[in-house]
């Protein structure tokens, strides 16, 4: 006489997990919650595009303000700083030769 064969761990867990699925579509009010999933999951799309612009202008704006940083003579390098000490003492008006 041959023994029935017996299930592995997830030929339960797949078999349990059909029944809980059967049972929850079955229950009063699950389409309520089918519905409420599905718009959910479209909110969470509108929410992640929108994260996504975000993102893209945070780097514009860096890069921005790293442009303006360098007119601005904010640079890290002390060459800036005397270049723009020149500009300022050259600023002065030419003597006109007489």
């Amino acid at each position: 006489m041959a023994r029935p064969r017996q299930k592995n761990i997830v030929e339960r867990l797949a078999d349990a997990g059909e029944e809980a699925i059967q049972r929850l579509g079955s229950a009063p009010g699950a389409d309520r919650v089918m519905g409420t999933l599905g718009s959910l999951r479209e909110r969470v799309d509108e929410l992640q595009k929108s994260v996504r612009g975000i993102e893209r202008l945070e780097k514009r704006l860096a890069a921005i303000e790293r442009r303006l940083d360098k007119l601005e003579g904010k640079g890290t390098s002390g060459r800036s700083r005397k270049t723009s000490a020149a500009r300022k003492s050259s600023s002065a008006p030419p003597k006109s030769p007489t």
